[in-house]
């Protein structure tokens, strides 16, 4: 039995769907307000609980042999602390007294650079480290951007031909296959050589973020409109955000770290994921037509 968390988000339901199609028994962990109707419509058995509750946490963790941590606190919550380090650290403890198997942690790339202006990085590191020091086997699969999150900006893209590109357009980035991750998560529990390994996880090519807006002109057949202004525009944002939310306004250290930084898997890595589990990564632009029907 696979306990999965943040199951009924993008990656969590692909995770999900990866499993049952190799008919693995799922526990999906979800909130009650969730929309969970796909995954019970997969087969997998529901588990209603809250994270920030310690009890359901220990709960979700009875009679289970593999556990994927996939949930993450939104950027603007102000949730890192509660969500991304403690529910994380509680699920870590009641996995090892349920006697997990293994542990796989979605964690993030650059999770170790030490950016102090981000909850979110932080408290992944800080999970991270956790999960290397508990006695549990563990596989922590560290993602550059999710291809996923990009197909609301493609939808809009389509609409109006205009891409938003906040910060400097060379900074290089590997986003990954939302799917293909899912199914790196879903398979690293059976795959030795990822046992107690990092990883790091992007997709085959290493892109400018001013070559998105360029695939996005391609695959709709329109030259695109790129507005690009500065991250000084998010300084500012933050500063008045601030005021009025001091929590959300240090959510946005999460969301300024993503855009003043690189986020790319160098060619060695992706040949290492590669070999590892033993299938090729998609593309970008493989991934966005799939979804886009273009």
């Amino acid at each position: 039995m696979f306990l999965v968390t943040g199951a009924t988000g993008g990656l969590g339901r692909r995770i999900v769907r990866s499993l049952r199609e190799q008919e693995r028994s799922v526990r999906a962990f979800v909130r009650l307000t969730a929309r969970y109707g796909e995954l019970e419509h997969r087969g997998a058995e529901l588990f209603i609980g809250d994270l920030r509750r310690e009890r359901d946490i220990q709960r979700a963790c009875q009679g289970v042999e593999y556990v994927i941590s996939a949930h993450g606190s939104n950027e603007l919550s102000g949730g890192a602390e509660a969500i991304d380090y403690r529910a994380n650290v509680e699920l870590i403890d009641a996995a090892k007294a349920a006697e997990v198997r293994h542990f796989v942690y979605i964690s993030v790339l650059g999770a170790d650079r030490g950016y102090e202006d981000s909850p979110v990085f932080k408290a992944k590191w800080a999970v991270e480290q956790y999960l290397r020091a508990s006695g549990l086997s563990y596989t922590i699969l560290r993602p550059a951007g999710f291809a996923s999150n990009l197909l609301p900006l493609a939808e809009q893209f389509r609409q109006t031909g205009v891409y938003l590109l906040v910060g400097d357009p060379k900074a290089r980035t590997s986003i990954v296959s939302t799917d293909d991750l899912a199914r790196l998560a879903a398979e690293a529990v059976f795959v030795e050589g990822a046992r107690d390994q990092v990883l790091a996880v992007g997709g085959p090519e290493v892109l400018e973020r001013g070559e998105i807006p360029r695939i996005f002109g391609e695959l709709f057949n329109r030259s695109p409109v790129v507005v690009n202004p500065p991250l000084l525009l998010v300084d500012g944002v933050r500063s008045l955000v601030n005021v009025v939310n001091p929590d959300a306004g240090q959510g946005l250290g999460t969301l300024r770290s993503l855009l003043a930084n690189e986020f790319f898997c160098t060619a060695a890595e992706v040949t290492r994921l590669e070999n590892l589990f033993q299938f090729q990564l998609e593309s970008l632009g493989h991934f966005l037509r799939r979804y886009l029907s273009v």
